[in-house]
């Protein structure tokens, strides 16, 4: 099932997301419709929060073939290295992109929807990725990254868009 994405500045895009604790069906079947959202976006990422469900789960897929779905339920960064400017986008802030800095190689511990904890390696668009998507399960935004003058201009591009809208 495609689910709604949440768009910017809508305040649920702020709450923090909690741990999963409870790994069953329900839990397979929010990885399922999150990726199914992402792929019809489409998207190489998406954070539960932006379809206001407030756990601890990505989904993410950087492979040009579209079949290297990643699973990441309670994603911990262990180590982060570096430092890597990237262009970035958001499907909750559809249309907009800019540079953001992050780390340029992290270690991240995380399970799959079944529970299985594993720690993976990233670096280049994967760790930009990871990193994007752990953001919002915090409440932060890609924009938040950017001055303050970039998001008034943001805001203000957006104010527009709805009022021609509605």
């Amino acid at each position: 099932m495609i689910l709604s994405i949440l768009e910017y500045p809508d305040p649920r895009l702020r709450k923090v997301a909690a741990p999963v604790t409870s790994f069953g069906p329900d839990l397979v079947r929010l990885v399922h419709d999150m990726a199914e959202t992402m792929y019809s976006a489409p998207g190489i990422g998406l954070a539960a929060t932006q379809v206001d469900v407030h756990k601890r789960v990505i989904v993410i897929d950087i492979s040009e073939a579209r079949d290297g779905l990643l699973v990441l339920v309670n994603p911990e960064i262990l180590e982060a290295e570096g430092e890597a400017e990237c262009e970035e986008g958001c499907l909750s802030v559809p249309g907009y992109y800019d540079k953001v800095t992050r780390a340029a190689r992290i270690r991240v511990r995380a399970q799959d929807e079944h529970g299985a904890s594993r720690e993976i390696a990233a670096d280049g668009l994967l760790a930009v990725c990871v990193q994007h998507e752990m953001d919002h399960l915090m409440g932060k935004v890609f924009v938040d990254h950017l001055s303050s003058l970039k998001r008034a201009r943001l805001a203000a591009k957006l104010k527009k868009r709805q009022r021609l809208a509605g």
